[in-house]
């Protein structure tokens, strides 16, 4: 299986907040090559303009000269556009309100490598943004959202096909309004991510959206990042993604359904081919 890991932070030894050379970058992606994960999507947190440009530059230059280590496919912009009430361990400080000029400023010259951008589908403007990005040919993910099910539906409608660590960092399932979690449920056509290191989702509920939601559409991602060990909160994740497909094998998950999740629909949901 050829693991594609869409919404990766870094390692213990690195992660994207520590970035400031091209050499950075190769040095996290050879490190996650020797996890075990064949191609990636380096993720930036939501931060000043300025510092995710430079960021940003520094992974273009990166993958204009990267050679063995684990491919790099983009970047992944976990934000800013997000919702402050569903920070989770994202500093709400560095949101900002969607405005089509912001994003113009932000990605001008990166078009090409930004890949995927996650949006609080509900804030006022969102759906403009969402318009946008889908017609310059960025996938635009929902999360960090407070969502209803009715708001959702209308980002995936403008556009949006995945959604941000279904169930993490977003408005819950309730029997009266699913929320944007349970549009991820519900709707057999959106994408959605799935931590599955245990601690992020239960196991049986993964094993219940393993049964429940087209496997088609079904992403597992690590969201890893390097542990603050200080910190009481729950954290982006710390296993890599071939451990955490292991760990659902271990779950008697389908493995039919794992290589889609892990290597098949991240491609299909990049449109690029099988290596």
């Amino acid at each position: 299986m050829s693991l594609i890991d869409i919404h990766f932070h870094g390692t213990n030894k690195v992660d994207v907040r520590d970035i400031s050379s091209p050499e950075q970058v190769l040095l996290i992606a050879q490190e996650y090559c020797s996890m075990g994960v064949d191609r990636l999507l380096l993720t930036l947190y939501p931060d000043e303009i300025n510092s995710m440009r430079k960021t940003l530059l520094n992974i273009k230059k990166a993958m204009e000269h990267q050679k063995e280590e684990a491919r790099l496919l983009g970047v992944y912009l976990e934000g800013p556009f997000l919702n402050p009430e569903k920070a989770g361990a994202l500093e709400s400080g560095y949101f900002l309100k969607p405005h089509i000029e912001v994003l113009y400023k932000l990605i001008d010259g990166f078009e090409d490598i930004v890949k995927v951008i996650t949006v609080a589908p509900e804030l006022p403007h969102a759906i403009k943004i969402i318009e946008k990005c889908t017609e310059m040919g960025i996938i635009v993910s929902m999360g960090h959202s407070n969502a209803t099910y009715k708001e959702a539906q209308e980002g995936f409608k403008a556009g949006a096909c995945l959604i941000t660590h279904l169930f993490n960092a977003m408005r819950g399932f309730h029997h009266r309004e699913p929320g944007i979690a349970g549009f991820g449920v519900i709707n057999q056509e959106v994408y959605v991510e799935l931590i599955g290191d245990g601690r992020h989702l239960s196991d049986e509920l993964l094993k219940w959206l393993f049964n429940v939601k087209n496997p088609e559409k079904i992403i597992l991602i690590s969201d890893m990042v390097k542990q603050k060990k200080e910190s009481q909160e729950l954290q982006g994740g710390s296993m890599s993604l071939r451990d955490v497909v292991e760990r659902l094998k271990n779950l008697n998950i389908d493995e039919d359904k794992l290589k889609l999740a892990g290597e098949k629909n991240p491609e299909r949901l990049l449109k690029i081919n099988s290596l």
